[in-house]
């Protein structure tokens, strides 16, 4: 088995690259330099991935990251399932991606069954601050998730999506 599919080893590394370069700021160069570490545990090399100081990347063996792709500070992906993030996209402040749903057993949700879904964000889309990403979302190419909005399903036209769940804004409202 490699090290880049052995999820023990992903966790250690991704906790290892935000321990020494926690201290850098996040200038692009250095985005970048954190962004070539984390490379080395994801299933695909990207070009000029620039990934944020404060980012938290959980499951890096279910992270797949296209070419110029940029996570802002406090960006925060957990890749129970596989998370698609093609390239030219943007994750802004505070975007959580989670591949994986909770459900409930005996009325609580801390021992349910987790559900777990792919997630693909396509090329030059733009999750804007405060968004949340759930499991089996699609979001199309040239797509904007408005701040503080929840995409879930298919968000796949290319326009503006907003609210929670996110739906197409009418293109004379944008």
């Amino acid at each position: 088995m490699s090290l880049k599919n052995n999820h023990s080893f992903c966790l250690i590394y991704s906790w290892f690259i935000k321990t020494i370069t926690c201290f850098l700021p996040d200038q692009q160069h250095i985005m970048r330099f954190r962004g070539r570490l984390y490379n080395y545990a994801m299933p695909q090399s990207a070009k000029n991935f620039q990934v944020s100081a404060s980012t938290i990347l959980r499951n890096l063996e279910n992270i797949y990251v296209g070419n110029d792709v940029y996570f802002a500070p406090n960006v925060i992906i957990n890749a129970l399932a596989k998370v698609t993030i093609e390239s030219e996209v943007m994750l802004a402040f505070n975007s959580v991606i989670v591949s994986g749903n909770h459900t409930s057993t005996g009325g609580s949700y801390r021992f349910g069954k987790s559900i777990l879904k792919p997630i693909l964000i396509r090329k030059g889309a733009w999750v804007a601050a405060n968004c949340t990403v759930v499991a089996g979302a699609v979001i199309g190419e040239g797509v904007l998730i408005a701040a503080n909005s929840m995409a879930r399903g298919l968000c796949l036209d290319e326009g503006v999506y907003s609210g929670i769940p996110a739906k197409i804004l009418p293109k004379n409202h944008v």
